[in-house]
């Protein structure tokens, strides 16, 4: 990449960032070369560099993508035989004419992580609708179901989805319009639309987009004047065929302070949960992270039964998963040692501890007869009123799914009932699961929380 494309490129970033963002961090960068794929920048400090790289650092990569150029990441550094400087602020008259403002240029509404790809995502059983969904929207072509909601607890991989799917759209179809933001950013964006009176520019932007996509849509509840601009906003953009996209933490209908019409609207399309990972699928991750960790650290040997072990014990978030397992490298760098189960432990104690917490019956007992708000004692007591016994037969279900206790163990805690008694209630669970959608998310939230 020549420097009379940078400086084309800078006025582009110039027109997304705004004055003083550009002025700020986007003049002092100092474009030096494009090697095996990475365009790297001199800059004055280390900060610079580390707050670039975070915040403008998709965006930069981006419009090198759009230029043509081959290159898969960016890289800021302070030089070492020289210090850096500021460049001198670009005239008019040094540069080549700024290109026209693409329709592309929302899509920097919010950054996008070049890690969360389709490629890089590992599918399972507790993912597999999920990812089809998305992939099946980011192909672009026409609106099937609307909007799409993506819902599920931490780590799970609702926004890797969301960034995979935005980053296949732009792939597809850079001239459409994809807008990709927080539910936080549309609240600011709208807040600051009202105290700059610039309602009908914040209008235009958003309903003039050809997707719309909301990260985390849960941060609107209880803000009433955002959540009724939301609704107007989708409305407009459903009445134009316009796609939507949505992802939230639980399910729109159980989003507390979430206005009746919003849920309404976000459950008329197609809701899909990402399930909690089984073994099976965070094994996977996790043989697929070792690649990758295995290029930084050639030299690294990971001993059998040591991702098995990690993938059993660590099972409510991916993202703990992934984090040790890179501390579990970087530490076996600094010591100069193979990973082996010993230094596994080791180095991850902290992380195995917090794992280790052990749901008890009663805890379960407990958290049942308050999500279906009756007392304990009808959980465990004799009654067989359909009120008490289908929560009951729940609570027998997730003892038998969370805990190690026997059947025989688990009856003589439900009031002193026959382990055949318990097995019944346990299939009568199973079976419902499949046939009564509302039994199925009860569990499912029940679970989650007894998990978290």
């Amino acid at each position: 990449m020549k420097q009379d494309l940078w400086g084309e490129l800078q006025q582009r970033l110039l027109k997304t960032v705004g004055q003083n963002n550009y002025k700020t961090w986007i003049e002092p960068l100092e474009f030096t070369r494009v090697q095996d794929g990475v365009a790297m920048f001199d800059v004055p400090t280390n900060f610079m560099g580390n707050y670039v790289s975070q915040n403008f650092g998709d965006l930069i990569l981006y419009e090198l993508h759009s230029t043509g150029e081959s290159v898969q990441r960016v890289s800021f550094k302070v030089p070492t035989n020289k210090t850096a400087r500021p460049k001198a602020p670009l005239k008019p008259a040094q540069t080549a004419p700024a290109a026209p403002k693409s329709k592309t240029d929302p899509l920097q509404a919010a950054p996008l992580d070049p890690r969360f790809t389709f490629d890089n995502f590992v599918v399972g059983k507790p993912n597999e609708l999920a990812h089809a969904a998305a992939r099946r929207v980011s192909e672009g072509g026409p609106v099937t179901f609307n909007p799409l909601v993506l819902y599920g607890g931490v780590g799970l991989g609702k926004t890797h989805l969301m960034h995979a799917i935005t980053w296949e759209l732009r792939a597809r179809n850079p001239e459409l319009n994809v807008l990709f933001l927080s539910a936080e950013q549309f609240m600011y964006r709208f807040v600051q639309a009202l105290r700059e009176r610039k309602m009908m520019d914040f209008k235009q932007l958003f309903r003039s987009v050809d997707v719309l996509m909301v990260d985390d849509v849960q941060f609107i509840a209880g803000k009433d004047s955002t959540q009724e601009e939301f609704f107007h906003t989708f409305n407009a953009l459903v009445d134009q065929n316009k796609q939507i996209i949505i992802s939230a933490d639980r399910a729109p209908g159980e989003i507390k302070d979430l206005e009746d019409r919003v849920k309404s609207r976000l459950q008329c399309g197609l809701v899909v949960d990402l399930h909690p990972t089984d073994y099976e699928l965070r094994l996977g991750i996790l043989q697929t992270k070792v690649v990758s960790h295995q290029a930084t650290y050639p030299d690294l040997h990971i001993n059998d039964g040591v991702l098995e072990f990690l993938a059993q014990r660590i099972s409510t978030n991916v993202r703990v998963l992934e984090g040790a397992l890179t501390r579990l490298f970087a530490f076996a760098s600094l010591v100069g040692r193979e990973i082996d189960m010993e230094l596994t432990q080791d180095c991850l104690a902290d992380v195995l501890r917090a794992s280790e917490r052990k749901i008890t019956v009663e805890e379960i007992q407990r958290r049942v007869s308050d999500y279906y708000n009756i007392r304990l004692s009808d959980i465990i007591g004799p009654k067989r009123l359909r009120s008490y016994a289908r929560p009951r037969q729940v609570a027998m279900y997730l003892c038998k799914q969370l805990t190690s206790r026997s059947l025989p163990d688990i009856g003589r805690r439900f009031g002193g009932r026959d382990h055949t008694t318990i097995m019944h209630g346990v299939r009568r669970i199973e079976e419902l699961q499949v046939t009564d959608g509302q039994i199925a998310e009860d569990v499912e939230i029940l679970r989650r929380a007894l998990e978290a």
